[in-house]
C-alpha cells in the first residue's frame, strides 16, 4: 500500500517496562500540558512520507483500540489507507459518552498534545487530507487551544478541525460520530450491515475513526516503537491501558495498568475486602456485572475477561458498595439508556421502555407483581438483542442478563419482601446529572 506516514525524531523514552506512560507527569492538580512542556518531554514529530514502514511498526506493536472493540489499530488503518479512490478523513474520538468513563476526559483536559499527535501520526498513515478532534463540549475550548498552539508553531502537516460532540451516550458509536460530522443535528448510528464508514464516511470518504486513547498509545509508539510498547504487559496483549475505577477509592479515579496484570492487584484488593462489596460492573453500561469474588484471578486483557463471561469495554470498573441496592441502580441505568436511544427501531423504541418498567416493579414495586419480574425481564432481553439498527440494545441486555444473574439473592430478598432501605437511597452509578470531581491515582 502506497501511503504517507510519520518518520520520527525520537527523544529519551521512558524506561522500558515502566508505568506510568501515558499518565506520566500528569499530577494530582487540574493543568493542562501545554505544547512547549509536552515536546520537552516527549520529543517532536517529523513527518516525511514512509508510510509502511510506521504501519509496520504499530502492528509490531500489538496496539488494539481502547475505544471498546479490541480491534486491532493496523488492521483497521490499513482498511482505510487502502481505499484509494477517495482521500480519508481521520476523526479523533473523544465524545465518550459513557457516564462511568472518564479516561478520555482525562487526556483531553490533561495532555491534549498526545492525543493530536496520535491523529496526525494516523493521518500521514492513511493519507488523509482532513482531521477532526470530535470532543464533548466541556474539552472542546481546551482542546481548540491546544490546535492554535500547534498552528502557530507549523507542528501538523494538516489543520485539525475541532468539532463538539452531542452530550448523548451514543454520541462516541463510530458511525454516529460520522453522521453528526455529515451534519446531522443528533446522533443516531447507521444500522448494523450497511456500508462501513472506513469505505464511505464523512464527506462520502473514507474515513478512520479512533480512539483518544488509543491516539495517545499511537503517539508513543511511533516515537519510541514496538518493543518498547510491549515491554509492558504481556505477549498477547501487550502494553497498558486506562481504567477509570469507581467505588474503590474516594471518587472517580484513573489509573493506568499494564494489560495481563492481576485485576485484583490494580485495585488494591484483599479478599477480605469482597465483603464492602455487592459485585463488580465491567465495561460499563453496556457491559456486564460480575460477582466480586470473580476479581481475584481475573487478568486484565480483553481476552481472560472474555472467558469469563464479561467485557473491559472502555475500561470501566465500577464496585458497587454493600450499602447500595443493586436492583435500584441497575433500573435506574436502564432507564437512563432508555433515554438515550437514537429511537430509530422497535427495541430502543419500545422493548427498552418495558425492560425499565419491569425493572421499576422487581426494584420498588409490590410483591404480587414481582413475581414474574424476572422472567418477564429476561424474556424481554431476548427479544431486544440483535434486533436492533446498533449495539445500543444488545449492551442494555448484556448489562440485565448479568445483572439478574449476579444478584439472584438481592432478587429473592424484593421477591420475599418488598424494597429493600436501601433502593429508597440516593443513586451511586454515575448518570451526567451526577458526574463527580475527576481524581488521578497517584503514579
Amino acid at each position: 500500500m502506497t501511503a504517507t506516514a510519520t518518520e520520527l525524531t525520537r527523544g529519551d523514552a521512558p524506561p522500558a517496562g515502566r508505568l506510568p506512560r501515558l499518565l506520566a507527569g500528569i499530577d494530582a492538580g487540574d493543568g493542562t500540558v501545554e505544547l512547549t512542556d509536552h515536546l520537552a518531554r516527549w520529543g517532536p514529530l517529523a513527518v516525511t512520507r514512509h508510510g509502511a514502514k510506521l504501519l509496520d511498526e504499530v502492528e509490531a506493536s500489538g496496539l488494539v483500540g481502547h475505544g471498546g472493540a479490541w480491534f486491532p489499530v493496523a488492521t483497521k488503518w490499513r482498511a482505510v489507507g487502502g481505499r484509494r479512490l477517495r482521500t480519508p478523513v481521520v476523526v479523533a474520538n473523544g465524545a465518550e459518552g459513557e457516564p462511568a468513563s472518564r479516561k478520555d476526559a482525562l487526556l483531553l483536559h490533561r495532555v491534549p498534545h498526545l492525543v493530536l499527535d496520535g491523529a496526525g501520526v494516523a493521518a500521514a498513515a492513511v493519507g488523509a487530507d482532513r482531521v477532526v478532534a470530535y470532543v464533548p463540549r466541556t474539552a472542546a475550548a481546551g482542546v481548540q487551544r491546544a490546535v492554535d498552539e500547534r498552528r502557530a508553531r507549523g507542528i501538523d502537516r494538516i489543520g485539525i478541525e475541532v468539532v463538539t460532540a452531542p452530550e448523548a451516550f451514543i454520541s462516541g458509536q463510530e458511525s454516529a460520530a460520522v453522521n453528526v460530522l455529515n451534519g446531522r443535528p443528533q446522533p443516531a448510528p447507521s444500522f448494523v450491515g450497511l456500508r462501513s464508514i472506513r469505505d464511505r464516511g464523512v464527506g462520502g470518504r473514507p474515513t478512520l475513526v479512533q480512539n483518544a486513547e488509543t491516539l495517545a498509545h499511537v503517539a508513543l509508539v511511533a516515537r519510541y516503537g514496538a518493543a518498547w510498547f510491549r515491554s509492558v504487559g504481556t505477549a498477547e496483549a501487550p502494553g497498558s491501558m486506562l481504567l477509570t475505577v469507581t467505588g474503590r477509592w474516594s471518587g472517580p479515579t484513573v489509573v493506568e495498568a499494564s494489560l495481563g496484570a492481576p485485576l485484583d492487584h490494580v485495585l488494591g484488593l484483599m479478599p477480605d475486602d469482597a465483603g464492602q462489596y455487592r459485585g463488580v460492573l465491567l465495561g460499563g453500561y453496556g457491559g456486564t456485572w460480575v460477582k466480586t469474588d470473580a476479581v481475584f484471578g481475573l487478568r486484565l486483557d480483553e481476552r481472560s475477561v472474555r472467558r469469563a463471561g464479561a467485557t473491559l469495554g472502555a475500561g470501566v470498573v465500577v464496585l458497587l458498595p454493600s450499602g447500595h441496592c443493586p436492583l435500584a441502580e441497575v433500573a435506574n441505568v436502564v432507564r437512563y439508556m432508555d433515554a438515550q436511544g437514537a429511537g430509530q427501531c422497535g427495541p430502543c423504541v419500545n422493548g427498552l421502555g418495558e425492560l425499565v418498567a419491569h425493572l421499576d416493579t422487581l426494584a420498588f414495586g409490590r410483591p404480587a407483581r414481582r413475581s414474574r419480574a424476572v422472567p418477564d425481564i429476561l424474556g424481554l432481553a431476548d427479544l431486544v438483542e440483535g434486533r436492533g439498527a446498533c449495539r445500543h440494545p444488545d449492551g442494555v441486555a448484556r448489562f440485565v442478563r448479568s445483572a439478574v444473574a449476579v444478584f439472584s439473592d438481592e432478587i429473592a430478598a424484593h421477591q420475599r419482601q418488598g424494597p429493600c432501605r436501601a433502593s429508597t437511597g440516593p443513586a451511586f452509578l454515575p448518570i451526567p446529572a451526577s458526574r463527580q470531581r475527576l481524581r488521578v491515582a497517584a503514579p
